[in-house]
Parts: structure tokens; C-alpha cells; sequence
């Protein structure tokens, strides 16, 4: 797979590493001449560019990639890439890093972007999922289905507490991925019970998080 990532700062970087040890073909665009030194990811493919300009773009050869990553520190820059990615080189998948929460609700389809990370959010949803008991929190988006990516821990009163699996109504557009328990993960099988104090990950439609928060733990809401 042929990966650029807009921004070559510390961020990118770790990504164009974290790639290329997976057997990807990355390459790594920032206007900053500072920034462009091949010695940290000998691997990398490099360019010196504004990843805001078309004619950068198509010197990069986005239409030749499969993904496209706007990490940089700004998020202008970021949406423009995502947008211009998208619209102009039709690059199949597109990821938007937001560098500022009020920012967020930019980072959509509309302008280009398949799936956003917000740091912020990820340290906030890793505190709460630390600490919370019972209340659903939300971890990741998935803009193209309407879809979050969610956990819960199972309270000590959930009405589904040692029920197997597959007896649990779950909402509609809703799917059991995962169990993890006692730092194991478990296949959600329709035989594999439930257990207080199961970590539950979900793909839930946005508007099925409240009834399936309800379900799972009716006592505390």
C-alpha cells in the first residue's frame, strides 16, 4: 500500500515508521526544509512541498496512493490535503488528524475526510474508559457508516450479567466485537457468557448508544 502523510514533524514521522515496519510504501511531504531530514526515516520516500498546493500534490503522485494522512499542526493545512485528496486525485481513503477539539465537527466527508483523529478526544475517551463503570464511552467515528466505535464495562447489576452472548438483544445497528477480560480477548461467540466487569466493544450506530447504554446497565440510567 502507497502512503502520503502531509506533515513530516514528530507525529508523521511515528506513523511513516510505525508503516514502513508493516511493509508499506510511505511517503513523507512537509514545506518546512527544517523538517526534511531523511536520517530519521531512511526508509520514507521525501519531498519538500506545500501539501496545500496542486502542483505539490501531483509532483507527490497522490493519485498513484491508496491513503492519504494529513498530520500536520495545522488543520487548515489538514482539511485542504484531505479535500483536495479526495476531490482531486480520488485517493480511496483519506485521515484527518484535528489539532484543536473546537475543530472537530469540520473533519467530515464534506470536506474530504474519511475518518478524523482527535487527540484530545482519544486521551479523554482512555481517562473515561479507565475509570467509568457502566456508561458507554465513545473511542472512535467512523464518518463513511454513521458508526462509532464504543466500550463499556459491564456493571455488577446489569440484567446480563452470565447470560450468553448471543441471548443478548442488542439494538439494532449494533455489533459485539470484542470481550476483554482479565487481559484476555474473547471471540463474542453466542455461547461465550458475560461477565461483571467485561470490557464490551461495540460498533453502534450513533442513534442506538443510548438504548444499548440503557440495556446493559439500566440501574444507572
Amino acid at each position: 500500500m502507497r502512503v502520503a502523510i502531509a506533515g513530516a514533524g514528530a507525529v508523521g514521522r511515528s506513523i511513516a515508521r510505525e508503516l514502513i515496519e508493516n511493509g508499506h510504501q510511505v511517503l513523507l511531504i512537509d514545506r518546512n526544509p527544517e523538517a526534511i531530514k531523511q536520517e530519521r526515516v531512511p526508509n520514507a520516500e521525501w519531498l519538500l512541498a506545500d501539501c496545500c498546493e496542486m502542483s505539490s500534490l501531483e509532483e507527490a503522485r497522490l493519485d498513484k496512493c491508496d491513503v492519504v494522512i494529513a498530520a500536520t499542526g495545522d488543520d487548515k493545512a489538514n482539511l485542504v490535503t484531505s479535500l483536495l485528496a479526495k476531490t482531486e486525485f480520488g485517493v480511496p481513503r483519506t485521515v484527518g488528524r484535528v489539532n484543536h477539539p473546537h475543530n472537530e465537527w469540520l473533519f467530515t466527508e464534506a470536506w474530504g475526510v474519511d475518518v478524523n483523529v482527535s487527540t484530545p478526544r482519544i486521551m479523554s475517551a482512555l481517562v473515561e474508559e479507565a475509570v467509568t463503570v457502566g456508561d458507554l464511552v465513545r473511542l472512535f467515528t467512523f464518518r463513511q457508516g454513521n458508526a462509532n466505535l464504543v466500550e463499556m464495562t459491564l456493571p455488577d447489576d446489569s440484567p446480563y450479567v452470565g447470560k450468553p452472548a448471543g441471548l443478548v438483544p442488542f439494538p439494532e445497528n449494533c455489533a459485539l466485537v470484542t470481550i476483554l477480560r482479565d487481559g484476555q480477548v474473547y471471540p463474542p461467540s453466542d455461547e461465550q457468557p458475560l461477565e461483571s466487569g467485561d470490557e464490551l466493544l461495540f460498533v453502534v450506530g450513533a442513534d442506538s448508544e443510548a438504548e444499548l447504554e440503557q440495556m446493559l446497565a439500566p440501574h444507572q440510567h
